[in-house]
């Protein structure tokens, strides 16, 4: 689909002629069924991030993980149920660099007759925010890939599609318009490709209800905060004066050292304008004043702020833990190699304990565990980081768990330099966030843990030169990918995959693949 945007006419890959791609609505409970054919010139997949796919981990679809790519003028029908998850998730394509403009809502209601466990709002809008390049994000891929380097930073910010007016050449604004004091429940997603983002509405404060379609303990704030891959559910109560109010989105740039930086520092905007006769046409709406980019304290605030709910109905945190993990996150270099063709010398790489991520390139992860075929790769993740001035190496190494086992993991993001925060996403599960901090993690110190009422979420912001404690329960047999959603550090290595067995119990057997399954 031809798209004009930033003074230039740009190609994408869309679907069904839409950006964002359409929403999906479901209720909790339904079993769904999506047909993608795949009219593109690239192999692709679909991944519907967050949901729990219990018994259905053909369905999950990130590539290569748990299948082969849909290639062009080919169609895969996912199936799967969505059971026991209300709020909102989304869509993308989970191969290469296609999720720029291949994503959309998927918005799960409570069953038919149930209530949200909040007041019901007035109005309800999914607000997708994105990342926008004026060039084909194929070739931004292949040019960061052959030479070895992080792709350049996108073009523009996005809201529902479009980047607002305060870009050149602006012709289109997302406008929302409300009537005074009602309540809006504003859905919002960070389908950005590498970039946190900061998210205001002028004059206006939120409650935050949900996140990642897990329910939290309201959280009062002006300013949420959104790794990619991360959704917020906020109530918005619109009690100020008639008028119009810009929605913003700026870049939060996590890197440290800060003069690494080199993030879009543009701004994109909607319009919520009141519906009201003394809401003057044509006014300029007011403008938030936006947190700094490089604003950690912020952003911080949000991620470390967030509580489960204390009601009687909130998940129980397991207490006795099976497997104990430390994931050490790193970025480093690795000597080029033959594909890349204009790299020279020396690679961007990233690795999680040390090892650098590879997908298989013939069949799939879950088709090899499905079929026991050797050589696709190794059950020897490591459990812990390797000593210091290890070299990084190259694998595709899965860590096998007991079908039921509890899992902690604590995530620890290098406090040497140069360290970013990773959105951290988990396939298949969600997980509760017992601490995190900054600084390095203190062995053995589970006093600080919150298991009263910690968040659950399936994607968690590890802070720059800080860390992260979760723990899951691996109920769901299949292979599970575990990887940062900065798209620009999946191809380079970081990212590793749970490998859970099969239980004795029927219903804990991996189902056979669906006979629509793509080949490689």
């Amino acid at each position: 689909m031809r798209v004009s945007q930033l003074c230039n006419s740009t190609d994408i890959i869309a679907v069904n002629g839409q950006l964002p791609g359409p929403t999906i609505e479901v209720n909790e409970g339904d079993a769904v069924a999506v047909n993608v054919i795949n009219g593109s010139p690239y192999n692709l997949t679909i991944h519907w991030h967050g949901i729990l796919q219990l018994l259905t981990p053909w369905a999950d679809g990130p590539s290569m993980v748990t299948q082969c790519p849909i290639q062009p003028n080919s169609s895969y029908t996912y199936r799967f149920n969505v059971t026991g998850q209300e709020g909102t998730l989304w869509w993308h394509a989970h191969s290469s660099f296609l999720r720029a403009t291949v994503y959309g809502a998927l918005i799960i209601r409570p069953k038919n007759g149930s209530a949200y466990p909040f007041p019901a709002p007035d109005q309800e809008v999914p607000i997708v925010l994105g990342e926008w390049w004026s060039r084909n994000v194929v070739d931004v891929e292949n040019d960061a890939v052959s030479s070895g380097q992080l792709p350049r930073e996108s073009d523009a910010f996005s809201i529902n599609g479009l980047t607002g007016e305060l870009y050149q050449c602006a012709n289109e604004t997302f406008t929302l318009d409300v009537q005074p004091n009602t309540t809006v429940l504003l859905r919002v997603i960070n389908a950005g490709l590498n970039t946190h983002l900061f998210f205001k509405v002028a004059g206006h404060a939120f409650t935050v209800v949900a996140v990642d379609a897990c329910y939290t303990a309201n959280y009062t704030t002006d300013t949420l905060v959104l790794a990619p891959g991360h959704t917020v559910d906020a109530l918005m109560v619109t009690n100020a004066s008639a008028g119009s109010y810009y929605m913003a989105v700026q870049g939060y740039d996590s890197l440290s050292p800060t003069t690494m930086a080199i993030s879009d520092d543009t701004t994109a905007t909607a319009i919520v304008r009141y519906n009201s006769t003394s809401t003057k046409k044509n006014s300029t709406p007011v403008m938030p004043t936006m947190p700094k980019s490089s604003d950690s304290a912020t952003a911080n605030a949000f991620y470390f702020g967030l509580r489960g709910p204390a009601s009687p109905g909130a998940p129980a945190v397991p207490s006795t833990v099976d497997v104990n993990m430390t994931i050490e996150l790193g970025l480093g270099q690795l000597p080029c190699d033959s594909s890349q063709s204009s790299c020279s010398g020396k690679s961007v790489a990233a690795a999680m304990n040390g090892v650098s991520f590879r997908l298989p390139t013939q069949m799939s992860l879950l088709e090899a565990q499905y079929n026991r075929t050797p050589g696709v790769y190794t059950a020897d993740f490591p459990d812990s980081a390797p000593p210091n001035g290890t070299p990084m190496v190259e694998g595709t190494k899965v860590r096998r768990l007991k079908y039921n086992s509890t899992v902690e993991i604590v995530l620890q993001n290098p406090t040497a330099f140069p360290s970013e925060n990773h959105p951290i996403h988990l396939h298949g599960f969600n997980f509760f966030v017992l601490a995190q901090g900054l600084g390095n993690f203190t062995p053995g110190n589970v006093s600080g843990y919150n298991l009263v009422d910690p968040v659950s979420r399936n994607t968690l912001a590890v802070p720059t030169g800080g860390w992260a404690v979760i723990r899951f329960v691996a109920n769901n047999p299949g292979m599970w990918f575990f990887h940062c959603h900065l798209d620009a550090h999946v191809p380079i290595g970081l990212g590793m995959v749970f490998a859970v067995d099969n239980g004795t119990t029927p219903g804990s057997f991996l189902p056979p693949p669906p006979a629509d399954l793509p080949k490689c």
